[in-house]
């Protein structure tokens, strides 16, 4: 805008000064809105609910939690106790602690002791007042060394050595449960390399740090590549697939320093619930070829953002048909909503904005998704078609009444104009009800990648990465599947191994976390599971930082 000076105003007819002030106005009101989207986003609150948009502060989140009636397990009581208390659900400390070994304890006075309180003979033994208590004990280490015994025959050239495990690595210590337990603390708990080998030193382990790294990247790719590649061959036959991509930076890569590399993540639907498969792909560009490799014989429906990547494929491909993301098209309403609750706006001139208005439309269709989500793709289509198809059309009818000209809020018109854009892709969705409603699933599949990497910040090399995302479709697929990551991986290392020889790679779909071959002490079971994602989430956050510890 053009700097005038007072001679040029004292010049400009009163039509151009209104015109003028008006153009500052809107410009200011454009700066104040991205001044408050920028602190909205680094302080503010993440939530896109309409009712609140807000949650509660980490800061104070144990003391909310605690304040909430939550059933929490109790200890058997025997003694009487005056204060009154809601009654408990019977069973569920037997269910926590179920399958954890067991040791007694008593706690009994001398006979010395009794005949003082009670005199000679003066008592009896009532039944033992019984509680549990849950001991914490820190991994152990230990040296295993291997005697192999060797037989020579006494009358001929012929020597014979007894049958043993495979070595993972040749004239290496490392062992399956000591590499588990590395990747586990790296991929797992995000940990980045020199704090693993600090902590371990502290235990009396010394390894240097280019030692783990050169033991995760041989592993990764000799022995977990052929499990990541058959998941990759799954899903490829499911008829949903979702994508999506984060930044990360890795230093030798050969281009110069800053160069922004992207780490893809491609899961299966939401909604499929018989192999839940998560894998992670490291490229240098963002560039669609990467993308169409990946899918290779893919043929169903990719849900994405609104890159022009995944829709070139759409337009390209007659056996891919791309859908768009409802959370990205909600994401600038949200915004620009959490804008004017700073602003000090009244309530009726909030619910009188479009941003409001948009919200509202779209939150209804997620209220309706909520009822849904246990619904076979069948019902949920027919449901779709009822209910939620009207309320579609009628957002898209109104959106199209609005005048972007006219609204002054730019997240308000980001979010019209992504909606009027997106209309092909955001309505795909209706027509398949194996397609999820937005691409949340993804974006949560791709989180664990984004803490780690606020810890290490750039991967050092190329084949770090590509190492990195083998590991990564490993763990967050035994999570997704409800399996222990550190089980899974020691089982993997221990297995493939057996196998390097074959020519026949059959074995590996009893390898695969969804296979009914995987040992038990690779699960968890699915009561135990049910309690730990119901737990408070300030208790979930202190039983996570203790496992942090066990390598």
């Amino acid at each position: 805008m053009k700097q005038y000076t007072v001679e040029e105003l004292n010049k400009l007819s009163k039509e151009q000064i209104v015109a003028l002030l008006m153009q500052s106005q809107k410009q200011n009101a454009l700066f104040m809105e991205q001044i408050a989207t920028m602190q909205s986003q680094r302080f503010g609150r993440k939530t896109e609910r309409l009712e609140c948009l807000g949650q509660m502060s980490i800061f104070n989140e144990a003391e909310v939690e605690a304040e909430k009636d939550t059933d929490e397990p109790e200890t058997e009581e025997i003694t009487r106790t005056t204060r009154t208390r809601k009654k408990r659900k019977p069973g569920k400390l037997d269910e926590m602690l179920k399958g954890l070994p067991l040791r007694t304890q008593t706690h009994e006075l001398s006979e010395e002791e009794l005949t003082k309180i009670f005199g000679d003979k003066g008592w009896k033994r009532l039944p033992d007042e019984i509680y549990r208590k849950l001991e914490y004990h820190p991994a152990t280490k230990e040296v295993v060394e291997h005697h192999v015994a060797v037989y020579a025959a006494k009358k001929e050239d012929k020597i014979v050595r007894t049958p043993h495990p495979a070595e993972l690595l040749v004239h290496s210590v490392a062992t399956p449960s000591l590499v588990a337990a590395i990747m586990n603390a790296k991929y797992t708990n995000a940990l980045p390399l020199n704090r693993i080998a600090q902590e371990m030193a502290r235990y009396d382990v010394k390894l240097p740090v280019p030692t783990l790294a050169n033991w995760t990247i041989r592993c990764a790719e000799r022995y977990l590549y052929p499990v990541s590649e058959r998941m990759k061959d799954e899903l490829r036959t499911l008829p949903v697939m979702q994508a999506d991509e984060t930044v990360c930076k890795v230093s030798k890569d050969g281009r110069p320093a800053n160069a922004e590399s992207r780490m893809f993540v491609y899961r299966s639907g939401e909604f499929e619930q018989e192999r839940i498969i998560i894998l992670y792909d490291y490229q240098k560009t963002r560039k669609t070829a990467h993308i169409a490799s990946f899918l290779g014989s893919f043929s169903g429906v990719l849900v994405s953002d609104a890159y022009s990547g995944y829709h070139s494929l759409d337009r390209t491909s007659e056996k891919i048909q791309g859908a768009n993301c409802w959370a990205h098209a909600r994401r600038s309403f949200a915004d620009a909503l959490k804008v004017l609750k700073k602003g000090g706006y009244s309530k009726k001139t909030i619910r009188n904005s479009v941003a409001y208005q948009a919200l509202e439309r779209i939150s209804s269709l997620y209220a309706l998704e909520d009822q849904w989500k246990e619904l076979s793709p069948e019902e949920r289509y027919s449901r779709r078609q009822e209910h939620s198809k009207p309320l579609v059309e009628a957002y898209f009818a109104w959106v199209k009444t609005v005048d972007p000209s006219s609204v002054i809020s730019e997240n308000t018109r980001k979010g019209l104009q992504y909606s009027i854009n997106q209309e092909k892709y955001l309505k795909v969705f209706l027509d398949n009800g194996a397609v999820p409603i937005d691409n949340s699933a993804c974006e949560r599949a791709i989180r664990p990648f984004c803490v780690g990497r606020a810890n290490w910040h750039i991967i050092d090399t190329v084949h770090g990465a590509q190492a990195s995302a083998i590991v990564y479709s490993i763990v967050e697929t035994a999570k997704a599947n409800h399996l222990k990551p550190y089980e899974y991986l020691k089982f993997l290392l221990t297995e493939v191994p057996k196998h390097m020889d074959d020519t026949d790679d059959s074995f590996l779909d009893d390898l695969l976390p969804w296979a009914v071959t995987i040992p038990d002490i690779c699960r968890i079971a699915p009561y135990l599971h049910s309690v730990a994602v119901n737990l408070p989430r300030f208790v979930r956050k202190i039983l996570y930082i203790a496992v942090l510890s066990t390598f």
